[in-house]
C-alpha cells in the first residue's frame, strides 16, 4: 500500500493500517483499549464509518467507509491518529514507561519539536487502499480478522476470541462493544 497519498473518493471503502514509531508496542504498553470506542465514535461522527478492525500492541487495521460528508480520509485519520497518540502518552505516563516515553521523545525530528511536538507516536503516514468489490472487502476482513494469530503473533488460540477486534461480531454474530457497523449495510 502506498503512503503519502491524498485519499480523495467518497462513498467507498477503504483499508487502513497505521503503525506505532519504530513497530514499538506503544498499544499494549498504554492499555488504552477502553479508549477505542470514544476513538472509533469520532471518527464516524466524521463521516469514516469503522465496519471492521483489528487493534494489535503495534498497530490497527480499519475496514472504513469514507460517506458523502467526510471532509477527506487523509484529515479525518490525520487528527485522530494525533488523538489516539496523545492518548497512548497518557497511558505510558501512567504506566510509568519511561523508557519507551524517552525513545518517543527522540523519535521527533527537529522540524516537528519546531512546532512543540514532544513525541513520535506513530509513523509519518498511514497506509490507505480503496476496496472495490464486495470480494476484495471480504478478503480484507478476513486478513484483519486472522492477525492476532498470524506469523509472529500468538494473542489467542482461536481468532474469534481476540477481544480487540471485529472477528466475533463478523464470524459469531456477538455484539461489537466498539461500535462497529456490519459493512454489509451499503450493500442492501
Amino acid at each position: 500500500m502506498a503512503t503519502h497519498q491524498k485519499h480523495l473518493e467518497k462513498e467507498c471503502f477503504y483499508f487502513v493500517t497505521f503503525t506505532c514509531y519504530k513497530w514499538l508496542p506503544l498499544i499494549e504498553k498504554s492499555d488504552i483499549y477502553s479508549y477505542i470506542p470514544n476513538w472509533f465514535s469520532n471518527l464516524n461522527r466524521l463521516g469514516c464509518q469503522v465496519c471492521g478492525y483489528v487493534i494489535m500492541p503495534n498497530h490497527i487495521h480499519l475496514l472504513v467507509y469514507v460517506s458523502v460528508d467526510c471532509e477527506g480520509l487523509n484529515f479525518v485519520l490525520s487528527g485522530a491518529k494525533r488523538f489516539l497518540a496523545y492518548e497512548i502518552v497518557k497511558g505510558l505516563q501512567y504506566n510509568n514507561e519511561d523508557e519507551l516515553l524517552h525513545q518517543l521523545q527522540a523519535g521527533v525530528k527537529r522540524n516537528e519539536k519546531a512546532k512543540n511536538k514532544l513525541h513520535q507516536v506513530f509513523r509519518l503516514s498511514f497506509d490507505a487502499k480503496l476496496l472495490d468489490s464486495l470480494e476484495s472487502i471480504n478478503c480484507v476482513l478476513d486478513y484483519i480478522h486472522h492477525n492476532p494469530i498470524t506469523g509472529k503473533w500468538s494473542l489467542v488460540s482461536e481468532y474469534t476470541e481476540y477481544q480487540y477486534s471485529s472477528a466475533a461480531f463478523y464470524e459469531d454474530g456477538r455484539e461489537d462493544p466498539f461500535g462497529c457497523l456490519d459493512f454489509r449495510v451499503y450493500f442492501d
